[in-house]
């Protein structure tokens, strides 16, 4: 893709795939991978932030005798999630109407 993914689109892709179930990190990059050109450096930092910042918890599950660790979304990152829908609908549809021709639907 040329275009750019910005640290707030990664943020919302990584919320919108963690609501429907928890998942461990190596799964959730591959699910993103499938749409957007990422690394998975690149993904560990954006997981470590949400953590920080509350909007996503972690938990460890045993698997072929390895621990796997788990990310959910919080209530805070559901919150934020919907916000960021919001934007991106907002956002989207100007952009769509500048690429067709220069109609900004508001």
């Amino acid at each position: 893709m040329k275009f750019p993914v910005s640290a707030a689109l990664l943020d919302a892709c990584v919320l919108g795939v963690l609501t429907s179930s928890a998942t461990y990190g190596y799964d959730l990059t591959q699910k993103i991978q499938s749409t957007i050109d990422i690394s998975e450096s690149t993904l560990y930092p954006v997981l470590r932030r949400l953590l920080k910042d509350s909007l996503l918890s972690t938990f460890d599950e045993q698997f072929d005798g390895r621990n796997r660790r788990y990310y959910q979304i919080t209530k805070e990152g559901e919150e934020l999630l919907q916000d960021y829908r919001t934007e991106w609908m907002q956002y989207k549809g100007k952009i769509d109407g500048l690429i067709a021709g220069g109609i900004i639907h508001e």
